[in-house]
């Protein structure tokens, strides 16, 4: 690993990077306040609230992370008819994010709204509709996805928080999609039905969603994961998979090559939104021609910044810059 050239990449390369994410498409709002009293219509805290903030979620979390970090961003999923699709389209505007491969549907737009009370989380709303999203809506969807491949990319990931965008047939399409454009596919998994993302270059799960597809839980050491990371790759015929394992940092296992990177030394504040960032700092540099190991490397540090902050936090290159500095 050449620090210098990581550092030149970061700084000088990232703008040619093209990257669409698909997924499952989030907005994320926050009501921050302070607690001094019990109500009393029922007894529960009055929280009165001295600040509010709404930032991209899910996979738009993801192309917020590959926007700031200076890459030619696109995403492709699915949103409603409200409020809460405005303000992400706002957003996207304001960052510079293609967002034409969003597909209006009858549903809501998939909003998490959190209720703070201090440091703590007090309360959580969530306006979805999670159902399988096929048919029409599905084919606009990967309508889409193939004009953006014929306009060239460098690499697609693939979001999936489990609201309806990422069923087995659609990912498949993609991957298959992907692969007759020569295009690597970077997979960020939810629940436990891996089928889906067969072929997919890269899956990134943490330790829980891993152990979510064993018959067995493994521990958080180098060879429980090593030889559980090979056992998913043999039973869902996945290429190459980089575990997230929180504080002991991050695994890079693939055939003949296995990297397992320390976590850098911080404190941990919150860890919503790390594994967006892993995905995004990932791709952008399979996306630049960067090696595995390199790109995971550079992952682990990007996510170092992330845990570090409160709610969900996209990482900035002048942010990757100054880390890397610091080596």
């Amino acid at each position: 690993m050449d620090k210098e050239a990581l550092y030149d990449f970061v700084a000088r390369k990232t703008g040619k990077c093209k990257i669409l994410v698909v997924g499952d498409v989030m907005l994320d709002k926050y009501y921050y306040g302070e607690v001094t009293r019990i109500s009393p219509e029922a007894p529960v805290p009055i929280n009165h609230v001295y600040n509010t903030k709404e930032t991209l979620g899910g996979a738009a979390n993801v192309a917020h992370n590959l926007a700031l970090l200076g890459c030619e961003t696109s995403i492709c999923g699915f949103v409603g008819d409200d409020y809460h699709c405005q303000s992400l389209l706002d957003k996207f505007t304001a960052r510079g994010i293609d967002y034409h491969g969003l597909i209006t549907t009858d549903r809501p737009t998939t909003t998490k709204l959190r209720v703070i009370g201090g440091h703590q989380q007090m309360l959580r709303l969530d306006f979805e509709e999670s159902a399988p999203i096929d048919g029409p809506y599905a084919e606009r969807f990967l309508g889409y996805i193939r004009q953006k491949l014929n306009e060239s990319l460098d690499c697609v990931i693939i979001s999936d928080y489990g609201k309806g965008a990422c069923t087995e047939d659609n990912c498949q399409k993609i991957i298959k999609l992907c692969h007759e454009h020569g295009v690597p596919v970077v997979v960020d998994p939810k629940g436990t039905n891996w089928v889906k993302y067969a072929h997919a270059d890269y899956i990134t799960p943490n330790l829980k969603e891993i152990n979510q597809v064993l018959l067995e839980p493994i521990r958080n050491e180098d060879k429980p994961v090593e030889k559980a990371a090979h056992y998913v790759m043999r039973k869902f015929k996945l290429k190459n998979i980089i575990v997230t394992r929180s504080e002991h940092g991050l695994s890079l296992v693939r055939d003949g090559e296995i990297v397992h990177i320390p976590t850098k030394a911080q404190e941990v504040f919150d860890v919503s939104g790390a594994g967006d960032t892993v995905i995004a700092v990932f791709a952008m540099a399979l996306a630049g021609g960067l090696s595995a190991a390199d790109g995971a490397y550079m992952a682990n540090l990007a996510a170092s910044v992330v845990v570090a902050k409160l709610g969900t936090y996209a990482v900035s290159r002048e942010e990757l810059l100054k880390v890397l500095e610091a080596l």
